[in-house]
């Protein structure tokens, strides 16, 4: 069965037919049995195979990680850096070195380690390459490389190098096995490209897509501070890789590419253990924690719904406390009797009596107090819910003496706009435009001639009552028409209502109103009730309204849309630390978008979703693929047969990667001792290839998945 699959693949090296350097085809030729002598010399063509030797332009790097400049907690990662040209470390091959081994390496530099370098920050001595191997370009055994294996005006390029003291190179020197561990070629189609695979097969690589991969052997240390790397060329220092002492004087590399980045002091903390404390919760609903392990009754089952309890001022004086909640349930909220008048009119009208206890549930009333007090709060707002208010009274008492428009016009648009017309001031432009000037043309004569009639007289219209206005909102086609004609200044109105039904405006200790609902490093699931989003409503419309009618005709910018359903809240140190989080809600198999965002402070975040989902996942942020261990200290396990890369769990099983480290405290990483050996035995086999290795250290982003209670 075909599937969409994963471009991202790992090979181990790209050898060249002919290394570079310098080569002299040699052709003689013998005929047998006859003394040509010197009749037929031997014919020699000389040529050069030309590789980057002394520098590298910095449009072949592709990338680099830790990306140069960064800032961040980077102790745990490898640094590695991505080459254009795939098959680049391999180009030349070092003095006594097998096959596969490169000639290049990455060193990783902290503070106060390189004489010429003491700040971290990528300074080097820029030198020619005659200078560099006479000795001249600075302190430190130059590289051992023959003069004569320059090609012509190699020795005039400018290149650049450092000093690395004896010591330092000793402690973090990559031996030649683990070079080849250490660099591989990387087939780099994004991790969803548009390539189908079917089972069994195996795409030949793309030239185009291949890049060369070389990684450090040493980690940032976790204390922090500025870290500088290199990528280095070891050719003509072959005899320190396998033992050799350097000199006292230290090794004066050439380095080909270099950038810097700071690494923050490590807490011992990461994504993983953030996200896994979350998850650790009992109960992560939003909601007071529940002791006594019971919600029988009416005051527990309030409050595991998301009830708490606060001080309450009765009007007589009288101090007491009242239960509150407000539009963010741990259950689902009851649906509440229907009322006989659509609305409320006052806060008063919310307030539920809990007969049996003697007390007030306020959630309603508070909801309806609070939207009023927003919107009085709001001049902007104000004004436009009156401009809103003018316009609806206009239009009503203009429908209620043409009530033929609803019926007579064809569509509810041109009986808006019928209604919003003004005949008195047509019927003038069409006297002054026709009539007038017919008049004006006539005699003296002409008019003393002319019978002069009466002009009708017609009763003076009765004004309607508020009771006759209010009746013609019964109508829904009415409301309809009223609404279209109404909608300049409707819209207004009803964007800032989605805004307050959106919870933008409401604070947060009306939505948590107790800091133990959501305490530091907690993640909640709640419901969204949508009968306290309506009393907010209720409550900024119920601004200004002088009568009924004003009352009634807030309902036509009271139909908002219906408020999100659902809500995850999460207050922790992930949302300032991991901004790039990727949060995914799903429902069933459906993968649900939030409406809506809402940041508290630094810390605390409320997504906002249009149903009810089922599960949660929070996932590390996507940096590329890098290398290096989990938080926990390991690395996981991956496939290299059958559904390669596929997780096989942790590695080493007890946490202590630190113990695949070589002695001395630079964090430098033994990669050919026992970490290869128990890396192969895990996976049963001898050995790993570099792409293998490369496979098994690669850091994968991780994942957090939460099922809603």
């Amino acid at each position: 069965m075909a599937t969409v699959g994963h471009r991202t693949r790992f090979f181990d090296h790209r050898l060249p037919s002919l290394y570079a350097g310098r080569y002299a085809a040699t052709v003689s030729e013998d005929i047998q049995g006859l003394n040509t002598g010197s009749t037929l010399p031997d014919r020699v063509q000389r040529f050069d195979v030309r590789q980057p030797r002394f520098s590298i332009a910095s449009s072949e790097v592709q990338a680099a990680y830790p990306v140069p400049g960064a800032i961040g907690t980077y102790s745990q990662i490898l640094p590695h850096i991505t080459l254009d040209a795939p098959a680049l470390p391999w180009a030349r091959r070092l003095k006594g070195t097998a096959e596969g081994v490169p000639w290049v390496a990455l060193l990783l530099f902290g503070e106060g380690e390189l004489p010429g370098d003491r700040e971290a920050v990528g300074v080097v001595t820029v030198s020619t390459v005659a200078q560099l191997l006479d000795g001249e370009a600075g302190a430190g055994r130059a590289p051992d490389i023959d003069p004569g294996s320059l090609l012509p005006g190699e020795d005039e390029e400018a290149c650049r190098s450092i000093l690395v003291p004896a010591e330092l190179f000793a402690a973090i020197r990559p031996e030649p096995a683990e070079l080849a561990l250490l660099a591989h070629i990387r087939e780099g189609g994004p991790p969803d490209a548009d390539h189908v695979r079917v089972a069994g097969t195996d795409p030949e690589p793309l030239t185009e897509d291949l890049n060369a991969v070389v990684v450090a052997n040493r980690f940032p240390p976790a204390t922090g501070g500025q870290q500088v790397v290199h990528l280095v060329s070891l050719e003509g220092f072959e005899p320190y890789l396998t033992g050799t002492a350097p000199p006292a004087e230290g090794l004066r590399l050439v380095s080909l590419q270099t950038w810097s980045f700071e690494t923050l002091a490590d807490s011992g903390i990461g994504f993983g253990d953030v996200v896994a404390n979350l998850a650790a919760a009992t109960d992560t609903l939003l909601r007071l924690p529940l002791s006594g392990g019971g919600a029988d009754g009416d005051v527990p089952q309030r409050l595991a719904s998301g009830a708490t309890a606060l001080p309450h001022r009765l009007e007589s004086g009288e101090r007491s406390f009242a239960f509150y909640r407000g539009p963010l349930t741990a259950t689902p909220a009851q649906a509440l009797p229907a009322p006989a008048d659509p609305r409320l009119e006052s806060a008063g009208e919310a307030l539920v009596y809990l007969r049996a206890h003697g007390v007030f549930d306020t959630g309603y009333a508070s909801a309806f107090s609070l939207g009023r007090t927003l919107a009085l709060a709001d001049a902007p707002f104000r004004g436009k819910l009156l401009e809103f208010r003018k316009a609806a009274r206009r239009a009503v008492r203009r429908l209620a003496t043409r009530p033929e428009l609803v019926t007579s016009a064809r569509t509810v648009r041109q009986a808006a706009d019928q209604l919003n017309a003004n005949p008195q001031r047509a019927a003038f432009d069409r006297l002054i435009s026709t009539a007038l000037p017919a008049a004006l043309a006539r005699t003296g004569a002409d008019l003393a001639a002319a019978e002069h009639r009466p002009a009708a007289r017609t009763a003076a219209a009765l004004p309607l009552a508020a009771g006759d206005l209010r009746a013609q909102l019964a109508s829904e086609r009415v409301r309809e028409v009223l609404r279209e004609s109404t909608d300049p200044e409707r819209e207004p109105v009803q964007d800032w209502l989605a805004e307050l039904s959106r919870l933008e405006m409401i604070p947060f200790d009306h939505l948590v109103p107790d800091p133990r609902m959501l305490p530091p490093e907690s993640i909640r699931f709640a419901h969204l009730d949508a009968e306290w989003i309506r009393a907010a409503v209720d409550g900024a419309l119920s601004v200004g309204v002088g009568h009924a009618l004003d009352a009634d005709l807030n309902q036509l910018a009271a139909e908002v849309p219906a408020p999100p359903a659902c809500a995850v809240l999460i207050r922790s140190e992930l949302i300032p630390n991991w901004p790039r989080t990727i949060m995914t809600a799903l429902a069933g198999e459906d993968v649900v978008e939030p409406v809506h965002r809402l940041h508290y402070g630094s810390d605390v975040l409320l997504l906002l979703f249009p149903r009810v989902i089922d599960a949660f996942a929070l996932a590390e942020p996507p940096q590329g693929l890098h290398f290096g261990i989990s938080d926990n200290g390991t690395i996981e396990l991956r496939r290299l047969t059958g559904d390669i890369g596929h997780p096989m769990g942790d590695f080493p099983e007890e946490y202590g990667f630190r113990r695949f480290l070589r002695a001395g405290g630079r964090d430098v990483l033994d990669v050919t001792g026992d970490l290869l050996t128990e890396l192969a035995a895990a996976h049963e086999r001898e050995t790993l290839s570099p792409a293998q290795f490369a496979l098994q250290m690669t850091k994968a982003p991780q994942l957090q998945l939460f099922v809603r209670p």
